[in-house]
């Protein structure tokens, strides 16, 4: 069966019309082969579909935020049993390996399972006040359409972190995801209305999409009927999305790249660490925000560790990711892997020492784009390593004093992830601290994913600054409003004043 075929099987089994799929100006390709799978229409009227969103959140911020967690609820469970059709299109159409791409549906049902707790846990601060008599409090109410900007790494995962908070909040939602993997969009679109329907009561186009290139985006960005938009992307896309929310001071969840780092220690355990840096530095080829970038080593246990990584690198198994024993499945197109070269090529230029990086020829998949994870040896973090190429890369720097490894791990323009591996209680703890890793995400003895959806997910300095999924990420949903009750006859004003009129 080709990918074409089943791709075309599985958007079917997953209620996905045939028309939405079959025909259109955007053509979508499979980075598996490098084949179209398919063609889709784009938004034509994206003001339409914002105004349709705007329409439904006005019905659905009057339903109690514990019906509208039952929503919530139901999506996750349709999720749960679509979760092998689902996970076998992510894979299909961005090229994750298997598990990973059931992975990434288990986080959306994992996500689901917490909104919906947290649909009954809304709650706000009362407040002391210094008038008697009176009563201060907290409120949150609904904010609006939430517009979600997703990108191809993770084709699904990303909407749900987002849509779940944002449905029991009580908000609509509109989703642009990335023109390189609308189809798993579409199915993700239509197990929606298959939990809409069951749950009943969900004012229409609750959940709506915008497929296109980035005009589709842009619209969402300079709408006023959209006060928050959460945008996954690279920094050049941060910087261009920002100034236009800034202008209409709408909020912006932005998460944007990630040049993250790892330490290893003199008493790090060295097989827990080759284990964690080398799904960290090769799971889904390179291609994630949390991707370990830059491997800052002790010089005592460098030459022990190094030869054991590029041996892993070296033989990690690359190829469809279909097949079982895959752990490394394919760039997403060819402007990932110019992009790889071109950062290869100029630390070569500047004598560093590289292990892998190669074109991989997989059979029957000559139009695609297969790499040997590379492994790098730099000497000092050139200008190359201080910039983010989303690629299977890990830059490896040797260091001497623990201050020299904060330096340098500090030492890039993004902040999002990082990692240390030490058995000293004083290394890891000094890490986590203020003085320590300047990243959202700061781990110790594992590596630099930040894959639970308990935690707050986001990043500091060139990554944003936005917080999406666990924690109290919800706050970014919604509006809050103090609250003043007077309960008593008198008038009194806070600080003292006196305004006595007849």
């Amino acid at each position: 069966m080709t990918i074409q075929q089943e791709v075309h099987d599985l958007l079917t089994a997953l209620d996905v019309p045939d028309d939405a799929f079959s025909s259109g100006p955007l053509a979508v390709t499979s980075p598996i082969t490098g084949e179209i799978i398919a063609h889709i229409r784009v938004a034509e009227d994206p003001e339409q579909t914002i105004n349709a969103a705007h329409r439904a959140f006005l019905a659905w911020r009057s339903v109690p935020a514990p019906r509208r967690g039952e929503l919530v609820r139901q999506l996750g469970e349709e999720l749960r049993s679509e979760r092998d059709k689902l996970g076998r299109l992510v894979t299909l159409e961005a090229g994750k390996i298997l598990s990973e791409g059931l992975g990434e549906v288990q986080e959306m049902v994992d996500i689901c399972t917490f909104a919906a707790g947290l649909s009954r846990q809304l709650a706000g601060l009362t407040l002391p006040s210094e008038r008697p008599d009176h009563r201060m409090m907290e409120t949150w109410h609904p904010l609006g359409v939430t517009g979600v900007i997703s990108a191809f790494n993770f084709p699904v995962a990303v909407w749900s972190w987002n849509a779940a908070l944002a449905l029991i909040c009580g908000n609509s939602v509109v989703w642009k995801p990335s023109e390189k993997t609308p189809l798993t969009a579409l199915a993700t679109q239509a197990i929606f209305e298959r939990a809409a329907a069951k749950v009943g009561g969900t004012p229409a186009n609750l959940s709506s999409l915008l497929l296109g290139e980035k005009t589709a985006g842009q619209a969402l960005v300079d709408s006023p009927l959209v006060p928050l938009v959460s945008a996954t992307g690279s920094t050049a896309m941060g910087r261009a999305v920002a100034p236009r929310l800034a202008q209409r001071f709408a909020r912006p969840i932005l998460e944007l790249g990630g040049n993250n780092a790892a330490i290893v220690c003199p008493s790090a355990d060295l097989d827990l660490t080759l284990r964690a840096v080398a799904f960290a530095a090769m799971g889904t080829a390179g291609q994630r925000c949390t991707t370990l970038r830059r491997l800052i080593v002790h010089e005592s246990v460098y030459d022990s560790l190094l030869p054991r990584l590029a041996k892993v690198f070296s033989s990690v198994s690359i190829g469809d990711p279909r097949d079982s024993g895959t752990l490394v499945g394919p760039l997403i197109d060819r402007r990932a892997f110019d992009g790889m070269q071109a950062a290869l090529q100029a630390v070569r230029s500047a004598g560093a020492i590289l292990h892998g990086g190669e074109r991989v020829d997989v059979p029957g998949c000559a139009e695609a784009f297969y790499v040997k994870p590379a492994l790098v040896e730099v000497k000092e973090q050139f200008e190359v390593v201080r910039h983010e190429t989303f690629a299977p890369i890990l830059y490896v720097l040797r260091y001497r004093e623990f201050e020299q490894a904060i330096a340098l791990h500090n030492g890039v323009a993004q902040g999002l992830s990082s990692s240390i591996f030490t058995s000293d209680m004083r290394e890891a703890e000094r890490f986590i601290s203020v003085t320590g890793s300047d990243c959202g995400i700061a781990n110790v003895n594992i590596g630099t994913s930040g894959a639970e959806i308990g935690g707050a997910f986001g990043g500091e300095k060139e990554t944003g600054g936005g917080r999406e999924s666990g924690s109290d990420a919800w706050k970014q949903y919604m509006r809050r409003a103090t609250n003043t009750i007077n309960y008593g006859t008198e008038l009194p004003l806070a600080q003292g004043v006196v305004f006595n009129v007849d």
